[in-house]
């Protein structure tokens, strides 16, 4: 199927600007990016249209006026209700778990859903589509330099069903974006801020340092990044992003040592001093696995996220930056309001 849209800027979004004539339609608006993207269009002027699954946690959109339409990205007629009449489509939604017991559902949800809301879309004459993809569908350096959009990736090295997925669903994007549809990727990096319900596992380590459960740590890195310039970062892909292209929505590399330190000054509680070998936490990830399985709750420790620990996940956002403006807010405020929420939300004792 060919879609017949423009592939440069959208010429008909003056840059720094939305029209308010149409609704903008958000898919993961209850979750952690997809809140900030909520209230980063409802900043701008916008009116905000979420597709929320039924029974779904829905306290990140509690007081906003935004619309919901009660549906599934894997369920073609409600996705099809979600974009009728909206000039801009933000598909955030995704199942992020590192280590699902169902390769199939992630893939259902990250690779059939994202066909479905795109398709959909620009069936429908969205003149904009931005799909948030992930830096983990990137490649990485073997020189351990920040790898960029064009860094080259090798599938079978993608580590585990979660980075599969977004890998083939990225696939998807561009695919589609070369038919025609208005499509444009954004890579998140690594983002922190408040509204982490869940929370995602950089939260998950905030959360256990302000805690006390980071005795040690392990020599890995992460290209961090304020979830507010995420959303921002979305809103500015829309208004100037080129189609078919992908752009890193990232800022500043940091070993998890030097997060760990920042979180210290923030907080005044001490740093870990102990690093750990990486086989470790590896280790201690196959036992746990092992015992859910028994058990049957969810793994504590994802074994996807203890193998990706030995890789320096760095990024250069650079692109971003020179092409859509995004911005590069200092991370310590994000990590900051972080820790605030989550002692404020009662993820933290003590």
């Amino acid at each position: 199927m060919s879609f017949r849209r423009s592939r440069g800027t959208c010429s008909g979004w003056p840059r720094g600007t939305f029209s308010a004539e149409h609704t903008d339609l958000v898919t993961g608006g209850t979750g952690f990016i997809g809140a900030h993207v909520v209230r980063a269009l409802l900043a701008s002027g916008r009116e905000v249209r979420c597709l929320v699954r039924p029974g779904s946690r829905r306290s990140n959109l509690e007081g906003l006026s935004v619309e919901i339409v009660s549906g599934d990205v894997t369920d073609v007629p409600s996705v099809e209700r979600a974009v009728h009449g909206c000039r801009a489509v933000f598909h955030v939604a995704a199942d992020y778990r590192l280590d699902a017991p169902d390769p199939a559902a992630l893939h259902a949800v990250n690779v059939g859903g994202t066909e479905n809301v795109l398709r959909a879309a620009a069936e429908a004459g969205a003149t904009r589509i931005v799909h948030t993809s992930s830096v983990g569908a990137l490649g990485l350096r073997a020189d351990g330099r920040p790898a960029d959009e064009e860094t080259s990736v090798d599938p079978s090295t993608l580590v585990g069903a979660y980075k599969k997925s977004k890998f083939e669903a990225e696939r998807v994007a561009r695919d589609l974006a070369a038919a025609g549809a208005p499509v444009v990727i954004v890579n998140p990096s690594t983002p922190v801020g408040e509204l982490d319900v869940k929370p995602t596992p950089t939260g998950q380590i905030i959360v256990d340092f302000c805690n006390r459960r980071m005795p040690a740590y392990v020599d890995t890195g992460l290209n961090v990044v304020d979830v507010r310039d995420v959303a921002q970062g979305h809103l500015l892909a829309a208004e100037r992003g080129t189609v078919g292209r992908r752009y890193i929505l990232g800022n500043r590399d940091m070993t998890l040592k030097e997060i760990l330190d920042a979180l210290a000054r923030i907080t005044g509680l001490p740093s870990p001093t102990v690093r750990l070998p990486h086989w470790v936490p590896m280790a201690a990830a196959r036992a746990d696995r092992f015992l859910s399985r028994i058990s049957g709750r969810a793994p504590r420790i994802p074994l996807e996220g203890a193998k990706m620990a030995r890789y320096r996940m760095y990024f250069d956002a650079s692109r971003a930056v020179a092409e859509l403006g995004f911005p590069q807010s200092p991370v310590e405020g994000a990590l900051a309001r972080a820790v605030e929420w989550f002692r404020a939300n009662g993820y933290v004792h003590g």
